[in-house]
């Protein structure tokens, strides 16, 4: 019988492992991304006090084209950085959430970028 590795287990693992490193502030919060098979979500988190200063996601009501694709996750990176700056936050750190930066998490980075964020 052969056992598959739980991929997702392994995930929360590195997560974690890049989470006892990154810490978000209210002048530089966490861009923490998740991403599931059919969307994407991104938020900036203050660690200091556990609140959420802003967030995107693909499943907003504004949001019409499908979620799970490059297109969607640099679309929810560009909004994610629209309601930031609204909020005079620049400056961010990244967590990809355990995820590989590949792929949809790189694309939401990038439109997080254009929109003005810096990273």
């Amino acid at each position: 019988m052969v056992n598959k590795p739980d991929s997702n287990k392994a995930r929360l693992k590195r997560h974690t492992r890049v989470r006892s490193k990154v810490k978000g502030t209210p002048e530089c919060p966490r861009l923490d991304v998740f991403r599931s098979l059919q969307n994407i979500y991104a938020q900036l988190i203050d660690d200091t006090t556990g609140t959420t200063l802003a967030s995107a996601s693909s499943t907003e009501k504004d949001f019409t084209q499908y979620g799970g694709n490059k297109a969607a996750a640099r679309e929810v990176g560009k909004k994610l950085a629209q309601r930031a700056l609204e909020k005079n936050i620049k400056d961010v750190v990244f967590d990809r959430g355990g995820y590989v930066y590949h792929g949809r998490v790189q694309e939401l980075a990038e439109g997080a970028r254009e929109g003005g964020l810096n990273f």
